[in-house]
């Protein structure tokens, strides 16, 4: 009986700690041409929203359970999605493969200006630089509002009772990725990954938009198309809940 008692115990015991051994998964990504290790590989876990990248050798550990899906980018290859199966789980390291890009530049006008030495027809030839404001609004702890010039105020005020109306258009069939918002703001390796990147892959996979509509949203949130323009994927992201947070102050009674 006792030896019955100490059998059930070891495997309770070795359940408990397979499954706890098991809530990671680890590879090494490489080049599929060549198939050299790539550093600096940018992995997210899609599902439970936090991130890591690869080593000097290549090699990841990532958070993750079976079905996960984990999402790879990387700067010229090609970015690809892989499911967590039980199998990796179980088994141990894996690797991925990246695919390169065919990278073609640009080609690039450059318009020489032709001064003629009178100022009314030479001015005209300058490009226009736009300022980019930011307008503090009373009751809000924040910095306000971005436009592009003094004149666009009164778009603000006109406007700023519709940002969350249009977040919650976009993600309120959608409730998992306003939770994925608030997870990519919490989650240190995101944010440094997030901080890295100016090209929005990221952002519009974990969040399921396309990136038009993401563009729209910070548009309809009143940023400069300058901000838009140059502004890295972090603060895209911080621009997007700073603008959802601030509608709710001046909405408390609407329930979004």
């Amino acid at each position: 009986m006792k030896n019955n008692l100490l059998l059930i115990l070891l495997l309770i015991t070795s359940t408990v700690v397979f499954g706890q051994q098991n809530d990671k998964v680890t590879g090494v990504v490489v080049n599929a041409s060549n198939g050299e290790v790539l550093e600096s590989v940018n992995i997210v876990n899609l599902n439970q929203v936090v991130g890591t990248a690869t080593n000097s050798e290549g090699k990841f550990q990532i958070t993750a359970k079976a079905n996960d899906t984990l999402h790879f980018s990387y700067l010229g290859f090609k970015s690809i999605k892989v499911r967590v199966t039980n199998d990796w789980l179980k088994f141990g390291s894996s690797k991925i493969e990246l695919t390169e890009l065919a990278l073609a530049l640009e080609e690039v006008v450059v318009n020489q200006l032709k001064l003629t030495g009178y100022l009314v027809v030479d001015i005209k030839q300058v490009p226009i630089i736009n300022n980019n404001y930011r307008y503090s609004i009373s009751g809000l702890p924040s910095t306000g509002y971005e436009a592009d010039s003094p004149g666009a105020i009164t778009k603000i005020v006109g406007s700023i009772f519709n940002p969350a109306d249009f977040l919650h258009r976009m993600f309120g069939k959608k409730p998992n990725e306003m939770r994925k918002l608030k997870k990519m703001k919490e989650d240190d390796e995101i944010r440094n990954l997030l901080a890295t990147r100016f090209d929005r892959e990221m952002l519009t996979v974990l969040l399921q938009v396309e990136r038009v509509d993401l563009d729209e949203i910070i548009s309809r949130c009143n940023y400069s198309k300058g901000f838009i323009q140059t502004a890295n994927d972090l603060q895209i992201l911080d621009a997007i809940s700073e603008c959802y947070e601030e509608y709710k102050v001046l909405n408390r009674n609407k329930k979004y």
